[in-house]
């Protein structure tokens, strides 16, 4: 990939300007910024590594997301779950790295290969999607007039993301009482939520979108996360635990939930 764009180290990019723009055009949580693999981060931009080798990073992260659910209901943070604020924190940070990767594969037929939390760059904000950076180097191109096949794209998008960084993450949750069960249905419905945002924005593109997803939802680790309803709806076969965070651990399901009956 050639061409220039600001980066998250500083330096330039080499996405080119409509690639940028091109998922920046699906919503924020497409959007993404790329940079050298090689330089360090620069402020305001972090590594997501640190995720990983300062526990202390990752409990920040959790207890501003368990502030934030508090607020909602007009509570004090201890009145949230210390589990249900990491899930749901959990599923945001997967949420904003599978969305730009799912886009690349269904807009470009690209998937960053190499991806660890070590080479991406964030900014770790609340409030709504995190500003996200991209390693700056080649990607698993495609042979047809959008890039590769889906079955080639959702094996790539399996290997690179699920089993990269999204992998890394669910690790480091674990300690914080997220089971794997809870954890991977997070990145189905991220999956799964990513590829309907892609159809709603790029009918041209919708079903490739929902043909690349459901192959990678097909695919160890995510198979047997979700199923379809009658109706051929998705649900998850586990809950994100949000609606514990309402007064009487009230709240309403996701759309997706498994309690939804």
């Amino acid at each position: 990939m050639t061409g220039s764009a600001t980066d998250g180290s500083g330096g330039g990019g080499c996405a080119p300007a409509a690639w940028q723009s091109g998922l920046a055009a699906l919503g924020p949580f497409f959007a993404v910024r790329t940079h050298d693999a090689g330089r360090p981060a620069a402020p305001p931009w972090r590594s997501m590594a640190e995720l990983r080798t300062d526990p202390s990073v990752l409990r920040e992260r959790v207890a501003a997301v368990r502030g934030a659910l508090a607020s909602g209901g007009g509570r004090p943070p201890r009145d949230v779950e210390a589990r249900v604020a990491a899930s749901v924190a959990h599923l945001g940070v997967v949420a904003r790295l599978v969305s730009p990767c799912l886009a690349l594969a269904v807009l470009y037929g690209e998937v960053p290969y190499g991806l660890r939390l070590a080479a991406l760059r964030w900014q770790p904000a609340l409030g709504g999607p995190y500003p996200l950076s991209l390693p700056a180097r080649p990607a698993i191109a495609g042979t047809d007039d959008a890039g590769s096949g889906p079955d080639e794209l959702a094996d790539a998008l399996t290997r690179e993301v699920c089993d990269g960084p999204v992998r890394e993450l669910g690790e480091e949750f674990a300690a914080l009482r997220v089971s794997p069960r809870i954890a991977w249905g997070n990145v189905a419905s991220a999956v799964n939520g990513a590829a309907g945002m892609i159809a709603a924005a790029r009918p041209d593109r919708a079903a490739r979108a929902r043909t690349v997803a459901a192959l990678v939802l097909d695919r160890p680790p995510l198979r047997g996360t979700a199923t379809r309803t009658s109706t051929g709806a998705f649900q998850r076969r586990s809950c994100c635990l949000i609606y514990r965070a309402a007064p009487g651990r009230a709240g309403a399901l996701c759309g997706d939930c498994v309690l939804r009956r």
